[in-house]
């Protein structure tokens, strides 16, 4: 992940700036959404006065990658008040755009704070099971990437989502996140961080409405829109709980919504996020 997010800066430029990463592999050959998201939020930093913090993304993503290939990223610096910064960040392959993003950027400034409280009851992270001890048993090659090969550890409350079994219907969940090796002290490299794992299991509040897995035979899934707001700073080699619920689906799209705790109860993010998720119909 460290390798993937560290964007090189080759000097070109147009009326923009330009940065070039490669991508991560991925058994299934195509570009991890959170990984694109967390190297555009990364080029639209490099652009931006270092006490200007992001605070907010919208992105779409437009089309597949190709893990193969390298992405380039062009920035436009679309405003530069008082107070905020403005930037829109276009993701590249082969020249077409995979994905398109707007973030804001602040100054620390004081104001009223509040938080929503994190819901009660959850388990903590050493009574839930691993992603590798759920899945290094299973002969196949998206289980072995997933249990070995994924930056972050994801810890289910109730229950895992990679394959079937009973479970009861409900449009919400719980996960436990963090990463699997200590960040460098960038906190800007956490806060792309935090969005590289938000794209994780967003969705899977949807799935566990109705009685779906991931495993579920000819499911189709794929991330249309993500939008993230950052309250407060948290480290993500840091035990972080991500509270998910989904509010509607209709269409073959379904809408999660998240809030990001740390382990303490303070509210570090916001995520919502808009998918494709398409089941053959009996």
């Amino acid at each position: 992940m460290l390798q993937a997010l560290d964007l090189a800066d080759t000097g070109a430029r147009t009326t923009e700036d330009i940065f070039t990463a490669p991508s991560q592999w991925m058994p299934q050959g195509r570009v991890f959404g959170g990984q694109v998201m967390a190297q555009s939020v990364l080029a639209a930093i490099r652009t931006v006065e270092g006490d200007r913090f992001i605070h907010s993304m919208h992105g779409y993503f437009l089309r597949p990658g190709d893990v193969t290939q390298p992405i380039t990223f062009s920035v436009d610096r679309i405003h530069d008040g008082r107070s905020f910064s403005t930037r829109r960040t276009q993701a590249y392959q082969k020249g077409l755009p995979i994905l398109s993003m707007i973030a804001s950027f602040q100054d620390v400034d004081p104001g009223l704070e509040h938080q929503a409280t994190m819901p009660e009851g959850i388990p903590q992270p050493e009574e839930l099971p691993s992603t590798r001890e759920v899945l290094e048993q299973l002969d196949h090659p998206v289980a072995r990437f997933w249990a070995t090969e994924r930056p972050f550890d994801l810890r289910h409350a109730p229950g895992h989502l990679y394959f079937g079994g009973d479970r009861e219907q409900v449009a919400h969940q719980a996960v436990w996140l963090r990463a699997l090796s200590p960040l460098p002290d960038d906190e800007n490299l956490h806060r792309a961080a935090l969005a590289y794992a938000s794209d994780y299991s967003i969705l899977e509040p949807i799935l566990r409405r109705h009685g779906q897995s991931w495993a579920t035979p000819g499911l189709k899934m794929a991330s249309l829109d993500h939008a993230m707001w950052w309250h407060r700073f948290a480290r993500v080699d840091e035990w972080l709980c991500y509270v998910q619920e989904s509010p509607n689906a209709i269409g073959g799209r379904g809408l999660s919504m998240g809030r990001i705790f740390t382990r303490d109860g303070q509210l570090v993010a916001s995520v919502a996020q808009e998918g494709m998720v398409r089941v053959p119909q009996s």
